[in-house]
């Protein structure tokens, strides 16, 4: 079942954006007129794991282009901490780290430096706060959205999944 979703966002600092999030053929789109054009994508003939809207942690399944040119993506791998959650994109001398910060929310640093908070269920609908002391970018809402869209944003500390654990095991 192909199941695309396409939602238009109010960017407060860049404006009218579309991301469009394709869960079967493992593909995001974020485009804008302030905006360059981000493709976030899994290879083709790649097997999909659910709970990943893009499909895959794998970095050598996945491409990521800004304005056609291609990046160098490597997400952590997902495991019990929230920074095994992060994501991290190498493109255009900069480095950019998707970094989950709470529960729901994961912050955006631009080498190093915080830009702001986003919030994406995985469901294709972003949310983005840019920090008032920072200077985002047209290519860092680029790479934000793109991110946030594919891997989803957020993760619950490691003490709670314990806590989750050892409820499972107690009957």
């Amino acid at each position: 079942m192909t199941v695309i979703t396409e939602t238009l966002v109010e960017d407060s600092r860049f404006g009218t954006l579309t991301v469009r999030l394709d869960t079967e053929r493992g593909e995001v789109v974020v485009e804008g007129t302030a905006v360059p054009r981000t493709v976030l994508s899994r290879s083709a003939g790649t097997e999909a794991e659910e709970h990943i809207p893009v499909g895959t942690r794998a970095g050598d399944r996945l491409t990521l282009t800004v304005d056609g040119a291609e990046a160098d993506v490597r997400p952590a791998k997902g495991r019990l901490t929230r920074r095994s959650y992060a994501v991290e994109v190498r493109h255009a001398g900069h480095v950019w780290r998707l970094l989950p910060d709470s529960v729901p929310d994961s912050r955006l640093l631009r080498d190093g430096r915080r830009l702001g908070d986003f919030t994406s269920q995985g469901d294709g609908e972003v949310s983005a706060e840019w920090r008032a002391d920072s200077a985002p970018e047209a290519m860092d809402a680029g790479v934000g959205y793109a991110l946030a869209a594919g891997f989803g944003t957020g993760a619950q500390p490691m003490w709670m999944l314990v806590v989750d654990a050892i409820g499972d095991l107690i009957p």
